[in-house]
């Protein structure tokens, strides 16, 4: 009788250390391999619907039925003449200094940037595309220049769009690197031709000169031959009314024409 209870205390103790072994491997067995890295697809439609306000300056003699092809100056004012009155567009640059004179002799666009927003390539772009097919735009004499923000959005739109414009005139503003780099590798040409004169105040305390410096000197870099910096010792941030009001700047731009 003791050993049929020994024998069963054995057989008893053999099952649960069978369990206890069964139990420990499935617990340490290796987990289920990573499911395979697969490609997909999203798709998705975004509308745009947006309304500018802009000023449009006419020169002298502007006929729209004449053979005559007139060049445009698109102009990107700055941070302060955001929102709905659009002739605070008018406070600084070419649509105030058109307005003295009676000879400025380039089709001005103005547009304004609405409050709390920056300048939009597409919405600049379309506005363009309006303009040239309503009046008598040299579409092969076109340039874009840009105080402030507005020369932060003159570097942006220029160096992604440097096909749709003879020469660009940024002022006291800045841009991105991978602009340049992207622009030298996917539309040399095009970036090779353009015409670029940046100007900034030496001692300008909102937009860092070494802003438009890096800019200059990433475009010599990329193989553009026809640009310079033009710096005023002395100047804050305010060196866009000494530009303006230099004939060389409308002189320099009307030697600049679209290659095609």
């Amino acid at each position: 009788m003791l050993n049929m209870r020994n024998a069963t205390q054995h057989l008893t103790a053999a099952a649960l250390l069978a369990l206890a072994a069964g139990t420990a491997t499935h617990t340490l067995a290796a987990p289920p391999p990573a499911p395979m890295q697969t490609a997909e697809q999203f798709q998705f439609k975004k509308t745009l619907s947006a309304e500018v306000n802009y000023l449009l300056f006419l020169p002298k003699g502007y006929n729209a039925k004449a053979e005559r092809r007139w060049p445009l100056i698109l102009f990107l004012h700055g941070a302060g003449e955001r929102g709905t009155n659009i002739w605070k567009v008018a406070t600084h640059g070419p649509p105030k200094n058109a307005a003295a004179q009676g000879d400025f002799p380039f089709i001005i666009v103005s547009p304004q940037c609405p409050e709390q927003q920056v300048w939009s390539n597409d919405m600049l772009l379309a506005l363009l595309d309006e303009i040239a097919a309503k009046y008598a735009v040299d579409t092969n004499r076109v340039y874009l220049t840009g105080l402030s923000m507005g020369g932060y959005g003159t570097w942006a739109l220029g160096l992604t769009y440097p096909e749709r414009f003879a020469a660009i005139v940024p002022i006291c503003g800045g841009g991105q690197m991978i602009g340049v780099i992207l622009s030298s590798r996917d539309k040399g040409a095009a970036l090779k031709s353009l015409g670029v004169w940046a100007f900034h105040g030496g001692k300008d305390p909102v937009v860092p000169l070494e802003e438009s410096q890096r800019m200059v000197d990433a475009l010599k870099k990329a193989g553009v031959p026809d640009v310079k910096l033009t710096v005023y010792p002395e100047a804050g941030h305010d060196s866009w009314t000494e530009t303006y009001k230099n004939p060389e700047l409308y002189e320099w731009l009307l030697k600049h024409e679209r290659r095609k």
